[in-house]
């Protein structure tokens, strides 16, 4: 019998780690050649690693949420023959020969002096995080985690920026010296019945995403009431006569087309932000990401080109994005590349929100729920249909006074649905 030794491949290009999301086997158990052993999830997508040889599972090399490096030993099996496992392993465990006993001879020599105690590791910050990838050991992580340090803002000194001991060594000294961040470690609650829940897959990469937002771009949240009595019961007729095979009209293909023609005067909120090199790429094509709740947390199915696309036709795009994302079959390419994002919890819209940028976009629009109130139109109080959009911006590339301009841009429409067709 022999030992099989199962790396993790290299699952992508550019990709130099990866976090595992799923074991399908256990010790003990036989596979097959070819049998599905795990998976593992990467920042493009989540990839199934099958066993290339029959044996049986002998020893697991990471728990579920563990972030592996490419090439690093995953699994191994006990196989028929040699396996593949390396030789020196086995040359390395030997003992060595004991060297001859040799009698010391007397002799005068010198008080040897006193070796100086070695210079202690000195204080110096990690970098800052270029990437957008978090490389660490799981050990280095699991400390991390336990000082409460995020790890997402970082690069280390090791090959492609991996964070090691030695650097969070160095930045712990230099933040101690700095009187800087008080890294106290968490203390679970004594006496309180608590359930742990590991953060991993889906939800570990919405937590790196929203931490990438909060600390890198300077958020500014504008708030607007919109009158959407007009849009309602246009939005009501339109579905009453409908064609067969059309999705019923929700608001967001009206909040779509509004957007697309607000865009048109203000190209710069259709944009992203490279704030490593200075540039703000603003984009032709408008393609809104639609914030969509699923079971595994939320995803931003991305509708292309809507600046090419009628009411019924952004309808159906958004009717089969966010099926496909509740379903876990949208492709990388439905889930990546919005200009611009839409976030909106229907009928638990809440009054007003402060939604997180999607970096490196400029922009995110939130939509709240409708509400009926009374308003004066200057005889008496009547009922009308109200929302609030709740919009937040990139205050480094976008003034307060564009995106003022943009939102009551969007409310014009809005209000007076008809000129969302001329």
């Amino acid at each position: 019998m022999g030992t099989y030794v199962i790396k993790l491949p290299d699952v992508g290009e550019g990709v130099a780690e990866a976090e595992l999301v799923e074991w399908s086997v256990e010790v003990g158990e036989m596979v097959a050649e070819d049998d599905v052993i795990g998976a593992v999830m990467t920042d493009k997508a989540t990839v199934e690693i099958p066993s290339p040889v029959q044996g049986k599972i002998s020893w697991l090399g990471a728990e579920i949420g563990d972030t592996v490096i490419v090439g690093a030993d995953l699994i191994k099996l006990e196989v028929a023959g040699e396996g593949n496992e390396a030789e020196s392993d086995d040359e390395a465990d030997a003992e060595p020969e004991e060297a001859p006993v040799e009698t010391p001879v007397p002799v005068a020599v010198a008080a040897a002096p006193a070796t100086a105690p070695s210079a202690p590791p000195q204080g110096e910050a990690l970098k800052p995080n270029t990437t957008g990838k978090v490389l660490a050991a799981p050990a280095v992580r699991k400390r991390a985690s336990f000082l409460n340090l995020d790890l997402s803002q970082f690069s280390g000194s090791g090959p492609d920026g991996i964070i090691t001991h030695e650097d969070l060594d160095r930045h712990l000294l230099s933040l101690k010296s700095s009187g800087g961040v008080d890294l106290t470690p968490y203390e679970k609650p004594q006496g309180a019945e608590t359930t742990e829940v590991k953060v991993i897959g889906l939800r570990r990469k919405i937590a790196e995403q929203m931490s990438r937002a909060k600390s890198r771009i300077p958020h500014i949240t504008y708030v607007e009431e919109i009158d959407v009595t007009e849009l309602e019961q246009l939005r009501q007729n339109l579905n009453a006569s409908r064609e067969e095979g059309h999705p019923k009209l929700s608001l967001l293909p009206f909040l779509m087309r509004s957007m697309v023609m607000a865009i048109e005067d203000q190209p710069g909120i259709n944009a992203h932000y490279d704030d490593e090199n200075g540039i703000v790429h603003q984009h032709k094509g408008v393609h809104i990401g639609i914030a969509a709740q699923t079971d595994n947390g939320l995803m931003v199915p991305v509708v292309r080109d809507v600046q090419n696309l009628g009411l019924w036709k952004s309808a159906s795009e958004v009717a089969r994005l966010a099926e496909a994302a509740r379903d876990n079959t949208a492709t990388r390419e439905e889930l990546s590349g919005s200009t611009i994002t839409i976030t909106s919890l229907g009928k638990m819209g809440g009054v007003v929100t402060t939604p997180v940028i999607n970096h490196p976009e400029v922009a995110i629009v939130g939509v709240n729920k409708i509400e009926t109130k009374p308003k004066w139109d200057g005889e008496k109080f009547v009922p009308r249909q109200t929302m609030n959009l709740s919009s937040s911006f990139d205050h480094r590339v976008v003034d307060g006074w564009d995106a003022a301009v943009f939102i009551q841009r969007i409310k014009s429409l809005l209000e007076k649905p008809l000129l969302i067709f001329s």
